[in-house]
Parts: structure tokens; C-alpha cells; sequence
């Protein structure tokens, strides 16, 4: 396997806008949702709007039938299957929620693509009503206020990357990103990794406005095409490096047999006898 991690974020990275507006405008709660804007927090006010469509008589089959039609970003999905068969091991790091992400990656046919997925829990209660939790505990400690109060991505890619740090074998990040939530994740990265923005969205002025904060790669993307063509080029680039490095440690191991070892090494001074 690749020594790669690919971290995707789902909203306006794979999907080509944001779930949650897209599931309460496709079931006419719009209005619902603009008057309830204001007076919470938009995790919370999720959970609130799932109540409200439940009274409304809206059904989980109801909402799963709008997410089967969202629109995906072009070139993503043969994108995500093309790193995932090269070896790299895919994630998701998103503040929508697992119920709607599962769905659409389900319906799209690259769920076993990836690893893991981290974002907000959302579960079916015993009424049949869908539930939206927050991922992080309101006091997650972060500093940075481009972070919601119920998710820190950048302490999710530390948890990654303590995590990795326990292999044996280095392994190196490609984020990608749209959204201001995903400038403190990539302040988290390191020298060998890489960060995606996508341009003209928030993170991409983030970036570009704190450069000298960023200690990763940075390469900008468009659109699905160009997202495609970046992230894969940059997996061949480090396979092709990797591949390098494990040629050269085996010509090396080859090359110097051990009784050579041997043989170079000084041989032991007599030592005079002991009268």
C-alpha cells in the first residue's frame, strides 16, 4: 500500500454544494430554516430542522431520495477510485453528518473506498425522526475562529496523524478542502504533505493570506477536472519517490554481502601474554 493518506472534506469538495442546504431546500423548508438562522448554532439548528420535516409527515426514505440526486462534482468519483486502487487510504473529515454522507457515497458506489469517516453522528431515533449530533464537545479548545463550535478539523488531523506516527512506515497527508473550517487542519500538516484548496473559496484566501503558516505543499484547484489531474499526479509523484527509495535500499542491501562486513571490520590486536 502507498504510504498516502488522501483526507477529502464532502461539501463542495466531492458533492458540488452544501448537503445540509441542499436536503432543506429539496423538502420546502426554506423559509423554516432562514427564520431559525439566527437564534442557534447551525449544528444544533440542523437537529432542530430535522424535527420540524418529521412533522411534517417528511420520512428517511423522503430524505434519502434527495440525497441520491445531489449533485456530485465531475471527475471526483473516478478520482476517488483511482486513489483508492493505487493503494491510498482514503478519508473524510467533513461537518456534515454520517447519515448523509454514507447515503450519498452508498448510492455512488464508492463508500468502501474509504476508511474512515469523520464527522457529526446522525442516527434514526425510534420515532423514525433523523437526529444530528456534534461531533466535538462546544469546548474542543481550538483557538482558530474559522472552527464551529462542534468541530475542530485540525485536532481530527492531529488524532490522524498521532495515529500514523505509531506505524512503522512514514506516511504523508493530501488534504482537500473548501471551506474556512479547513484552514486549521491545514495548519497541521508538515513539510512532506499537501494541501488542496479549492480556489476562490474561503480556505483558498485563508491560504493565501497566511502562507508563511503553512508548512505543507499547496497546490489549487477549480474544478473536478483539475482536482482530479492535481491529486493524482501527486500520488504518482510520491509513489514513483517512494518506489526510488525501496529500490535503493534493497540495491544497497545487495550490494554489501555480510562476510564483506566481516572482512572490513579490523581484526583484533593479539594481546601479549601474561607473565
Amino acid at each position: 500500500m502507498a504510504g498516502i493518506v488522501v483526507v477529502f472534506d464532502f461539501d463542495k469538495t466531492i458533492i458540488g454544494l452544501d448537503s445540509d442546504n441542499w436536503v432543506i431546500d429539496e423538502l420546502g423548508a426554506t423559509d423554516l430554516f432562514n427564520r431559525l438562522l439566527p437564534t442557534m448554532p447551525w449544528n444544533s439548528l440542523m437537529d432542530r430542522m430535522m424535527k420540524e420535516l418529521h412533522d411534517q409527515r417528511k420520512t428517511i426514505d423522503d430524505i434519502e431520495q434527495v440525497l441520491k440526486r445531489v449533485p456530485v462534482i465531475p471527475r471526483v468519483v473516478p478520482a476517488i477510485k483511482a486513489a483508492h486502487a493505487s493503494g491510498c487510504d482514503l478519508r473524510i473529515v467533513s461537518d456534515a453528518n454520517v447519515f448523509y454522507i454514507e447515503t450519498i457515497l452508498k448510492h455512488l458506489g464508492i463508500h468502501d473506498c474509504f476508511t474512515k469517516i469523520n464527522t457529526n453522528p446522525g442516527y434514526v431515533d425510534e420515532q423514525g425522526k433523523l437526529r444530528i449530533l456534534p461531533y466535538h464537545d462546544v469546548h474542543h479548545g481550538c483557538s482558530f475562529n474559522t472552527c464551529p463550535p462542534n468541530m475542530c478539523k485540525g485536532l481530527v488531523i492531529e488524532r490522524i496523524q498521532a495515529s500514523l506516527a505509531k506505524e512503522d512506515r512514514k506516511k504523508r497527508i493530501i488534504y482537500l478542502g473548501d471551506g474556512a473550517g479547513d484552514f486549521c487542519p491545514s495548519l497541521k500538516l508538515k513539510e512532506q504533505d499537501f494541501v488542496m484548496p479549492r480556489k476562490d473559496f474561503p480556505v483558498w484566501k485563508l491560504i493565501n493570506d497566511n502562507r508563511n503558516l503553512i508548512r505543507a505543499e499547496i497546490h489549487g484547484w477549480s474544478d473536478g477536472e483539475e482536482q482530479q489531474h492535481i491529486l493524482l499526479q501527486i500520488i504518482k509523484a510520491i509513489t514513483i519517490e517512494e518506489n526510488q527509495i525501496l529500490s535503493d535500499e534493497s540495491k544497497f542491501q545487495t550490494t554489501i554481502p555480510i562476510n564483506a562486513v566481516h572482512e572490513a571490520m579490523p581484526k583484533a590486536l593479539p594481546l601479549p601474554v601474561p607473565y
